[in-house]
């Protein structure tokens, strides 16, 4: 790949992450934690007890501090709850 394509091919890419990032932005305003609901090794983040960091990382089902993205107006009839548990 000669120099003039490394450059297309990276101006592309940052086109395409600048509206990924657009659209993700825009599908959070929809989206809420909801905590209790995430199985094991599916949380989308830390927990909000720090027994963890990452998303991934939950060890049980249903963790009260563990929480998934969901719908806005969805979490308390998936069995959640919108703020962490103890």
């Amino acid at each position: 790949m000669n120099k003039r394509q490394a450059l297309i091919a990276a101006a592309l890419a940052t086109v395409c992450a600048a509206n990924l990032s657009v659209a993700q932005a825009a599908d959070d305003k929809n989206k809420e934690k909801c905590y209790g609901i995430s199985k094991a090794g599916q949380n989308d983040c830390a927990a909000a007890n720090g027994s963890h960091s990452c998303a991934g990382q939950s060890k049980v089902d249903n963790g009260a501090g563990d929480w998934k993205f969901v719908a806005k107006g969805t979490c308390e009839k998936a069995g959640g709850k919108t703020t962490p548990g103890k």
